[in-house]
C-alpha cells in the first residue's frame, strides 16, 4: 500500500459504528444542510490524531491533495492536521509560503467548520501576522463562499492571541449581518476571545456595535461577563 492506503486503511479501523451514525448529524451532512452528502467514518478526533502523528513526516503535499479531496470527512481533516503539523515544522519561508498557496489552493476541500477551525489560524492566521498580509485575509472574508469567510475571521485568532485587534474588528464588522448562524458563532467565538486578552477592548467594541449585532454573536462574545452586565447587554440597557 502507499501512504495515503495505510492512512485511510489506519482510520478504517478505528471506525465507531455509533459514531458513523451520530456524526452525519453533528455535522449537518443531511439533505439541504450545509455539509450535505458529506461522509464519514466515525473516528473520534483523539484518534485520528494518532494516525496524524504517525504519518505526517511521511506525506508529501501530493499525498495530501490526494486524502483532502475524498468524500470522507475524517480523511480530510486528517490531511489538514497533517498540513498544520508541516506548516509548524518548516525550516524556510519558502516552505511555509508553499504550504499556505496549496491550502488557499485546495479550500474548496475544507467545507465544515472543525476543518476551518483546526487548521485556518495556525497556517493562515501565523502566516498573515508573521509576513503583515492581512489583505489575505480580508480578500478571504468578500468572497461569497461562507467557508472563506469563516477561515477568514478564524484565522484572526493568532492576532488576537497576540494582543493584536484591528483586523478581527475589521472582519466581524464586514460580515456581521451575514444570514448563517454558523458566521455568527465565529464573530461571537472570536470577539469572545479578544475579550480574554483585553476586556476593555471588547467592551468599547460592543457599546458601539452591540445593538447591530445577531443575537447569537452577542451571546457568545458576553459569554464570560458577569451576570448583571450580560444581562445589561441582552436587554439594550447599556
Amino acid at each position: 500500500m502507499n501512504t495515503v492506503q495505510e492512512i485511510k486503511a489506519a482510520l478504517q479501523d478505528l471506525a465507531m459504528p455509533e459514531k458513523a451514525a451520530f456524526f452525519p448529524r453533528f455535522f449537518k451532512a443531511g439533505k439541504g444542510e450545509y455539509a450535505e452528502g458529506d461522509e464519514f467514518l466515525g473516528v473520534i478526533v483523539p484518534d485520528q490524531r494518532k494516525v496524524v502523528k504517525e504519518y505526517w513526516n511521511r506525506i508529501s503535499l501530493e499525498e495530501i491533495a490526494e486524502l483532502l479531496s475524498s468524500t470522507i470527512h475524517e480523511h480530510r481533516h486528517c490531511a489538514l492536521l497533517m498540513l498544520v503539523n508541516k506548516f509548524e515544522k518548516a525550516n524556510t519561508e519558502k516552505e511555509k509560503k508553499e504550504i499556505v498557496n496549496f491550502y488557499l489552493k485546495h479550500k474548496k476541500f475544507i467545507n465544515n467548520w472543525d476543518l476551518v477551525d483546526n487548521s485556518a489560524y495556525k497556517i493562515l492566521g501565523r502566516h498573515t501576522y508573521e509576513t503583515k498580509d492581512d489583505d489575505l485575509l480580508r480578500t478571504l472574508s468578500r468572497e461569497e463562499n461562507m467557508w472563506s469567510k469563516r477561515m477568514a475571521i478564524v484565522a484572526t485568532m493568532f492576532h488576537v492571541k497576540r494582543g493584536e485587534f484591528s483586523l478581527l474588528k475589521e472582519l466581524a464588522l464586514y460580515n456581521l449581518q451575514h444570514p448563517h448562524d454558523l458566521m455568527h458563532k465565529a464573530n461571537g467565538w472570536l470577539l469572545r476571545e479578544m475579550g480574554n486578552k483585553n476586556v476593555a477592548e471588547l467592551q468599547h467594541f460592543l457599546v458601539k456595535n452591540y445593538q447591530n449585532m445577531p443575537r447569537t454573536t452577542l451571546r457568545y462574545a458576553i459569554e464570560k461577563f458577569d451576570e448583571d452586565l450580560r444581562q445589561d447587554f441582552l436587554k439594550g440597557r447599556i
